[in-house]
Parts: structure tokens; C-alpha cells; sequence
């Protein structure tokens, strides 16, 4: 287990988010990254996710959103849960890497990727 000032792990998520391929960057203009501790009660029953979930894509896909949903008032979110990434790695590099993974897990969820494509891709 790691433990990391909240401003090294935002350091370490803004890191991540860098390595999206610049002709993907557009696409998330109206996407909000989020650090929480780790998941709450209402989101693990929300969403059915186990409690060390590592993060999660709350919003529309990119694909299903229709003009109706166009511009959306409210900002798809990608949650990312630092008490749990922190707690499954043993060093500075590792942590970075496991967000990097997670984010751009999260990140193929907007794009509509399921489980299994992003597993394909490395990101499972």
C-alpha cells in the first residue's frame, strides 16, 4: 500500500489524463474527472459496483448521445477512487500507472467501449 498527499495524487491523475492521445482530447471537453476517497453506499447500489472499484464512467456514451442531448447541461463525470488504487500498489510508479489504466478504462466507457473491447485493448 502507497500513501500519497492529495495534491501528489491529483498530480499523478492530471499525469494520465495527458497520455490520451491528442486526437481524442476534444471528446472529453465536456467530461469532469473526479478524485473521491472511495465509492459511497448510494453509488455502490446505483451502479451495482464492488466497494474496491478502482473508477467509474458516470454519463452517455458518446455514440448514444442524440442532438436532443446536445450540448448536455451537466458534464459526463469519470470518478477515479484513490483510497482503493492507493491501496493495490507499492510504489510511486505503480500508482501512476494503475491510474493511467483506470482513466483510460473510464475514458473507453465514453467512447461506448464495453468490458470486453477494453480488455482486448489492455485497459480490462
Amino acid at each position: 500500500m502507497i500513501h500519497t498527499t492529495k495534491s501528489e495524487f491529483d498530480r499523478a491523475v492530471e499525469l494520465a489524463v495527458s497520455e490520451v492521445p491528442e486526437e481524442f482530447q476534444q471528446y472529453l471537453e465536456n467530461v469532469v474527472i473526479e478524485v473521491r476517497d472511495r465509492p459511497d453506499h448510494q453509488l455502490l447500489n446505483e451502479h451495482d459496483i464492488p466497494p474496491d472499484t478502482l473508477g467509474l464512467y458516470v454519463g452517455i456514451p458518446l455514440g448514444e448521445k442524440g442532438p436532443e442531448l446536445a450540448p448536455t447541461p451537466m458534464p459526463d463525470r469519470i470518478l477515479i477512487f484513490r483510497d482503493n488504487l492507493c491501496s493495490m500498489c507499492d510504489d510511486f510508479d505503480e500508482l501512476i500507472d494503475e491510474i493511467r489504466v483506470t482513466v483510460l478504462h473510464e475514458i473507453g466507457h465514453h467512447f461506448g467501449l464495453d468490458e470486453d473491447r477494453l480488455s482486448e485493448l489492455g485497459y480490462g
